[in-house]
């Protein structure tokens, strides 16, 4: 028998203006997990969308065999018939439907007459969540579910299509360390029953983890495919392929000089909007001018409560306690009021809250302080696309022009177009949430190095991170929550994962 399940052949992509991919070639051997790594716009998800048949048959050059044979795929549904399921990176579950619902959507189960058949439905529903190991009611709304188990019921639905290839981007991007784990050992699991797996991931930690195979993807091209169990593939030598350089480190070198204390937080408190608890419970921290300070903590332990809260009470109700800035208390009750006193916030949910992504770059970069560009109540378009324009050469932002609609550009660029939008409000504080999530490691050490260059000019960083490295490569102090609570402070050059896990996991009566 062949051992080749999937062959893609001198793959060619052509979007008006640009080639996303060039001759790329791909071979995935049967019942293994196949990674595949890249730069963000390297052409990984493309890649998928071709094989998947969201880009149909007719809108590519190139060859797919499938099981020995090729194959022609006019949209998904022809590629799922065959047994090839993606699950993309942004989840495809509608929120208030079952998870019943979610799993059998488009393939329901119909009994007599035609009509759907919800016994069943939901017997065979809580069989699938059963063999992903959630343990849910099949009958329960999406809505009520985390990421985590997000996914799960996405693998769960893959599986209700008797898959056998399952393509995952980046799957773990929007997860915990604990829901990650178990998303990688289920991928296991599945290796073991015959599924074959494509994963495109950033975290190459997981891919040496997993993978059997690794295939590198740099501007559109194939490079190389690595053997993962020769026992010399090493992450320096994936991002070699990826970036086509070493990188001597993951963070740029930073000399640390803290100034006087720009932002102090008292005493700070937060309500749920609609639960009755508290999602931030007495909250106190600093950051001075020139310091990067970073916030730890588990998924629920109120990182993004706490930035959203302070910044102009755009989470929660009943928030009290006191904002000092330089010294000086503040009312900041708006985001109007809290971009004037000088604190800026970039959301973890670039897609959904920090860009609008059918609008154009200059529109974006602009969008946090069009005062400055307008009189009368007119904005100056000229001044506009001159302020755009100086964010691009800033951040190194990717586009052929700052016209260019911002949901095409990669999710690095994205993430440089967050970050001039707030810079050119010119805040003292900048809060950035999980602002490498998603992003690969080459975009990753770019954005470390805008970081590292805020601070030169004095600027007062808060880095909101679930990946501990991360904080540990970056910032001068770590305050740790767990369950709104702040559970401790350290010192980088005193604090190790272990020790902030330990406090991250601290028990609320004990936190305080």
């Amino acid at each position: 028998m062949n051992d080749v399940l999937l062959e893609m052949r001198g793959i060619t992509k052509r979007f008006p203006g640009v080639t996303a991919l060039e001759d790329v070639s791909l071979a995935v051997r049967r019942g293994e997990i196949h990674a595949i790594c890249g730069e963000n716009g390297a052409g990984k998800s493309t890649l998928m969308k071709v094989l998947s048949g969201v880009y149909p048959t007719g809108s590519y050059e190139g060859e797919i065999r499938f099981d020995g044979k090729p194959v022609h795929f006019g949209g998904i549904r022809d590629s799922e018939a065959v047994g090839i399921v993606i699950i993309h990176q942004e989840l495809a579950l509608v929120p208030y439907l079952s998870i019943a619902e979610n799993i059998f959507l488009g393939n329901e189960r119909r009994g007599r007459g035609g009509l759907i058949d919800w016994n069943r439905a939901n017997a065979e529903a809580r069989e699938l969540l059963t063999s992903v190991g959630l343990d849910e009611n099949p009958v329960s709304p999406v809505i009520q579910l985390g990421v985590g188990k997000q996914q799960l019921v996405e693998i769960a639905k893959a599986l209700s299509k008797e898959v056998r290839l399952l393509i995952l981007d980046e799957p773990t991007a929007a997860l915990n360390d604990v829901d990650s784990a178990h998303l990688l050992e289920l991928l296991r699991r599945l290796r073991d029953r015959g599924i074959t797996c494509i994963m495109i991931s950033h975290k190459l930690s997981e891919i040496t983890a997993i993978a059997d195979s690794t295939t590198v993807i740099r501007d559109g091209k194939t490079v190389e495919t690595l053997d993962m169990s020769s026992g010399d593939v090493t992450q320096q030598r994936i991002i070699r392929g990826m970036v086509g350089r070493d990188i001597d480190s993951f963070y740029p070198d930073r000399v640390s000089e803290p100034g006087p204390e720009v932002l102090r937080i008292e005493n700070w408190t937060a309500w749920h909007p609609v639960q009755q608890r508290k999602v931030v419970d007495g909250a106190s921290l600093n950051v001075r001018a020139g310091e990067v300070v970073g916030i730890a903590g588990l998924m629920g332990a109120g990182r993004t409560e706490l930035a959203m809260s302070v910044f102009g009470r755009s989470y929660g109700r009943n928030i009290s306690g006191r904002l000092y800035l330089h010294g000086k208390e503040v009312r900041a009750r708006t985001v109007a009021e809290a971009i004037s006193n000088g604190i800026a916030y970039a959301t973890e949910d670039r897609k959904r809250y920090g860009l609008n992504l059918i609008a154009d770059v200059r529109a974006n970069v602009s969008a946090a302080a069009l005062g400055k560009l307008a009189r009368a109540g007119w904005i100056n378009g000229n001044e506009e696309i001159k302020v755009a324009e100086q964010g691009r050469r800033d951040m190194n932002i990717k586009t052929r022009t700052v016209l260019d609609t911002v949901g095409t550009l990669s999710g690095g660029n994205q993430q440089k177009v967050v970050l001039s939008k707030w810079l050119f409000t010119d805040p003292d504080v900048l809060i950035l949430d999980e602002p490498t999530r998603g992003i690969d490691v080459g975009a990753k050490f770019e954005i470390y190095t805008i970081i590292n260059r805020l601070v030169a000019q004095g600027k007062a960083v808060i880095v909101i991170s679930s990946e501990l490295p991360e904080l540990l490569g970056m910032c001068d102090r770590i305050y740790t929550l767990s369950a709104g609570r702040i559970t401790g402070e350290l010192p980088v050059g005193q604090a190790t994962q272990e020790d902030l896990m330990a406090l991250m996991t601290m028990e609320k009566e004990l936190a305080g």
